[in-house]
């Protein structure tokens, strides 16, 4: 028997998935957060939450941002804003800050998780990403790609 349950999915319309991320996107432009939005997310879901994080960063993990509480009635991110609760990122602010890699080409992955609960408790990264992992029921991701002119 074919399933007929369709995958959880995130997209974006200011970039295609696994493309170059815009300048306008990232510390050399205007650093505008880029618009996502979402399909098909688990039927238990409570809230999101997304992390966006480089992992070629040269000291390992590089968090750009992180959104937490995001309504469950919430199906899309508009261009530079966040529908929930912002936690401060490796940049140590509490806001998206873009791509801006010290060399050579990096990936951002942008993951949503759908979460069993309305709500995290996460003030910091460290917790963010434990309280995540612990209450995730399903994610999609989202890859762009960035190198500094």
């Amino acid at each position: 028997m074919v399933s007929t349950e369709s995958k959880f999915k995130l997209l974006s319309n200011s970039f295609k998935n696994g493309d170059q991320i815009p300048k306008k996107y990232t510390g050399q432009g205007q650093d505008f957060s880029p618009e996502l939005h979402w399909e098909n997310p688990p039927t238990k879901t409570k809230s999101f939450a997304l992390i966006v994080d480089d992992p070629d960063a040269p000291n390992g993990l590089f968090t750009h941002w992180l959104v937490k509480d995001i309504p469950v009635s919430i199906k899309e991110i508009k261009e530079n804003s966040a529908p929930g609760v912002e936690v401060e990122n490796s940049w140590k602010v509490t806001k998206w800050k873009g791509p801006m890699p010290p060399s050579g080409e990096h990936r951002y992955f942008f993951k949503l998780f759908a979460l069993d609960t309305d709500k995290l408790q996460a003030k910091n990264l460290k917790d963010f990403y434990a309280e995540v992992k612990k209450h995730k029921i399903g994610e999609a991701d989202f890859v762009g790609k960035y190198k500094k002119h």
